[in-house]
This record gives C-alpha cells, sequence and structure tokens, in this order.
C-alpha cells in the first residue's frame, strides 16, 4: 500500500492532497472564467451521451484525484450549459460572479447547519444583517422582515402558507384542509403571466389548480385591476375565500409590471394579503428611474427577490420579505426538546420560519458580493444591462424583418422575425426553427415564448460578463441566420 492510500484509507483527503488540488481547482476556474467565450455556449450533444460514458458501477476502491480531475474535463465539461457565458441570454442568466464564487467555496469548507442561533451564530446574524443590507439597497420598507430560501418557488410558496395561516378563523395550522365540511374552497389571485411556482404552491399547500383564479391581462401583459375586482367579487358571491392576491413586477415571459398601487388597494379593501412577485426584476428597485414599478410596494404583506437571478449571485439564493413575521412563525413553527436552546428567547432561530430545519450559510454569498461591488457599482452594472436591453430593441424596432411582441420595461426583449406571406403556425414554426439554429451555432443561447399564440424569441441581458460587443454579434448573427434561413429554407 502506497503511503497516499495509507493515509486515506481512513479519514479524509490528506491537507497536502487538498491543498494541491485546491490550487490546482482555483487556477482551473480563473482559466474556465477567462477563457469561456472559447467555449459553446450550449453543448451539441443528446439525451444519454453524458451517461454513456459514465460507468454503471461505483469503484471499489479510492480513485486518485488527478484522475477524477481529469474527467471533469472529458466527461463534465462537455455537457455543460455555460450560464456564465456572456452569450447566455436564455431564461434569466444566472451568473456567478468572483465574489460569490469564493463564498461559496468558504460555505462549504465551514459546512455548517444554521437551523437555530446555537448551531451557528455568525450565520444567524449575517443573515439578519444581509437582510438589512439589501433592503436598505432596494429602498424597501423599514417595517420588511427577511429570511433567506433556496429559491423563487420555495419563497412563493411560504407567501401562499402565510396568506393561509394569516386567517385565524380556518384553523388550518391545527385541523389542517382534508375531511372538513366547514371550510370554504380558498382562492388565490394571479395574472394569466405569473410564475408557474403559485401553480407549485397551490398544489403543495392543498388549494389545488381550481384555488388559483388567474386574471386577464392588457395589451403590455399586466394585469388589469378592474378584472381582479371583478374576480373577487365573483368568487365572494359563489362562498369562496379569498386569500392572497400575487402582483408580479417582472413576469417571466416579458417582464412586464402589473399595476401594483391599483392591485394594492383592491387586496387591501377586501382584506387579502398581497404578495409581490419580484424574483427577477426586484433588484432593478436601487435605481431611482424604476421607482415606478415598485410604487405601491408599501403595502405588500410579502415579497420575493431573487440575488441569484441578477445581482450576480451563484445558485442558490432567494429572499423572502414580509411585514407578518409573527405569521410565518405561526405557520410553520415546531421546537421539539432537542431543538431547543437557552438562547430561543434572544436571538432569531431561522428554522421557525419556514418549512426547512437544515440551512445553508447563503448569506456568506451576500456579504462578499455587496462588500467587493458596493451599492453603486452593482447598480452601474443592473443599468448598464438595461441599457443594452434597450440598445437591442432599437434594432428590432428599426428592422423591418423582425417586430417587437411586448413592452421592455427592464432588459428582457421578445421579438420575432417576419417572413412573407407568412401567418399563423407557419410563421411560429419558422421563429422556433430560426431559434433552433441559432442555439445550434454554440454561440449564443436563446429561449421562447408564447404571446398571444406568437412564437416569441426571447433575449435577456442579465449577466456580469455581457458587454456590449456581446449584444452587437448576438443581433449579427440572429440575422445572419435569418437571411440563410429565408434564402435556403431547407
Amino acid at each position: 500500500m502506497s503511503a497516499l492510500e495509507e493515509s486515506k484509507s481512513i479519514g479524509d483527503m490528506p491537507v497536502e492532497e487538498f491543498r494541491e488540488f485546491g490550487h490546482k481547482m482555483i487556477d482551473w476556474i480563473a482559466d474556465y472564467l477567462k477563457d469561456i467565450e472559447e467555449l459553446p455556449v450550449l453543448p451539441d450533444i443528446k439525451p444519454g451521451d453524458i451517461k454513456s460514458q459514465l460507468p454503471e458501477n461505483p469503484p471499489e476502491t479510492g480513485e486518485e484525484f488527478s484522475k477524477i480531475f481529469r474527467d471533469v474535463d472529458d466527461l463534465i465539461l462537455p455537457g455543460v450549459t455555460h450560464w456564465n457565458h456572456p452569450n447566455f441570454m436564455a431564461y434569466f442568466n444566472s451568473t456567478a460572479s468572483g465574489p460569490g464564487i469564493l463564498a461559496e467555496m468558504l460555505t462549504a469548507a465551514f459546512n455548517i447547519n444554521g437551523m437555530v442561533w446555537k448551531t451557528c451564530p455568525s450565520s444567524a446574524e449575517l443573515e439578519e444583517t444581509m437582510l438589512n443590507w439589501l433592503k436598505q439597497i432596494l429602498n424597501l420598507p423599514e417595517n420588511f422582515w427577511g429570511i433567506i430560501y433556496d429559491t423563487a418557488s420555495v419563497s412563493t410558496m411560504h407567501a401562499v402558507a402565510c396568506a393561509r395561516e394569516y386567517y385565524q378563523d380556518l384553523e388550518i395550522r391545527k385541523r389542517g384542509m382534508s375531511g372538513r365540511n366547514d371550510l370554504q374552497r380558498l382562492r388565490v389571485y394571479a395574472s394569466e403571466h405569473a410564475h408557474s411556482s403559485i401553480d407549485k404552491a397551490a398544489l403543495t399547500l392543498g388549494l389545488g389548480l381550481e384555488g388559483i383564479h388567474k386574471i386577464e391581462v392588457d395589451d403590455q401583459f399586466r394585469m388589469i385591476p378592474e378584472k381582479l375586482a371583478e374576480a373577487i367579487e365573483e368568487d365572494l358571491s359563489k362562498g369562496y375565500y379569498p386569500i392572497c392576491v400575487v402582483a408580479t413586477i417582472g413576469t417571466t415571459s416579458t417582464t412586464s409590471a402589473d399595476p401594483l398601487e391599483k392591485i394594492a388597494e383592491i387586496a387591501k379593501s377586501k382584506n387579502i394579503w398581497l404578495h409581490v412577485d419580484a424574483a427577477h426584476s426586484g433588484v432593478t428597485a436601487m435605481l431611482p428611474e424604476m421607482a415606478e414599478y415598485f410604487s405601491g410596494i408599501e403595502h405588500a404583506d410579502s415579497m420575493v427577490v431573487n440575488p441569484h437571478k441578477w445581482l450576480f449571485t451563484p445558485i442558490d439564493l432567494s429572499v423572502f420579505y414580509t411585514k407578518h413575521p409573527d405569521v410565518l412563525k405561526s405557520a410553520f413553527s415546531l421546537v421539539h426538546e432537542y431543538l431547543k436552546t437557552a438562547e430561543d428567547n434572544s436571538a432569531i432561530n431561522y428554522m421557525d420560519y419556514g418549512i426547512q430545519l437544515g440551512r445553508r450559510f447563503r448569506s456568506l454569498k451576500l456579504w462578499f458580493i455587496i462588500r467587493y461591488f458596493g451599492k453603486n457599482g452593482l447598480a452601474d452594472r443592473i443599468r448598464e444591462h438595461i441599457r443594452l436591453g434597450n440598445m437591442f430593441t432599437s434594432w428590432v424596432d428599426a428592422s423591418e424583418n423582425f417586430e417587437r411582441l411586448a413592452p421592455v420595461p427592464f432588459s428582457t426583449v421578445c421579438f420575432r422575425a417576419l417572413k412573407e406571406d407568412s401567418s399563423g403556425e407557419e410563421i411560429n414554426n419558422f421563429n422556433q426553427n430560426l431559434m433552433d439554429e441559432i442555439n445550434k451555432t454554440g454561440k449564443l443561447f436563446l429561449s421562447h415564448t408564447k404571446l398571444n399564440e406568437k412564437f416569441s424569441i426571447r433575449l435577456v441581458v442579465s449577466g456580469i460578463r455581457t458587454e456590449e460587443r456581446h449584444v452587437k454579434e448576438a443581433w449579427n448573427l440572429i440575422q445572419k441566420v435569418y437571411n440563410e434561413k429565408i434564402n435556403d429554407p431547407n
């Protein structure tokens, strides 16, 4: 048995070996980020290609770390979609900044579980402080109390759970919902363009899909407040119980912003919990020129914003704010004897405020990122992305071959190509094929949505490495592939 084999036969990787490969890993990551533009943003592989190269059975004995490291290059890298790539302009890009990556490494090294204050005081108190910092940066109401979850879907689920618990007469915590003939159907209201997490929250919490009343949108894909008021009155006449209205600032398809002030007035008049989904666009609240979209936020009962979407934070980190932390605690707090500590009455135990018991040290990423870039540095980067989105919009609007299909309040552009004598499914298929051909080049990654049955290509500018030259190259590539398809449709 070699010295290395003997040293790792019992216990962890030797410190010397960890140090050696830790340095190599940092060098690898640094080179990866430096040279990322040389990689195709989208891998050219088929389902099963990666799995077919992996052994079906685990190794009986440990392998040299150098071999594992080589296999990252040979087996894993070819199947990676590079979300950190400056030409990743699909979905809502989540780019990891340098300080965020370093914080993630430190988080793994600490490997704490922030169940209660005592299991890691630094985690509990840094989280509290970072959420106060972020609240100040985003100009949010002073009485918002925050907690970090993993994703917006989980934050939204907690918002709806809060709304359900808010109405104490329902006795949901004590009696549940099943087998009761005294419980009215509960209703949640959201626009037709609201995120699917609202539907999943209804499924998870026992409201069912029939518990969601989808509200019509206007020609800018914003919820129509008058339709919301009508829907609530209709449901009340049927004996339903309205518990939550979800207003979205930055819808998933178009990033449209629902008219928050008017929606808030309706919710308040009926004593209905108001949740604001600002998962993607909420970070723009730090910009004075975007204040119009957040007018009325002080009336919200809860809000979600995801730093991992547009604040350069490695996935995952979702922030949930509420004016009613007591309601959140009432919905989820369960303290068994083995979790009780002497500090319970003088410190925050975040396990009391959600479904999770185990909690990662996520706030460390916010601490590194906010301190490294500063409020002004973050604002400058987001403002630049909005400028680039508007620049791309101007090219689409000026082109005879493309048309814009939605407003661009932030930096997401929905557009489609035009084709003479084509309409309906034919033009939809043309745009689908156009997008697929663009993505196949590996030089750009775009996604899509459907707006009024029209296939819409989406281009999003929100990556920390995306510069003006990348947006220009994207427009040139889109036009090049378009011209190729027009001249040679086969």
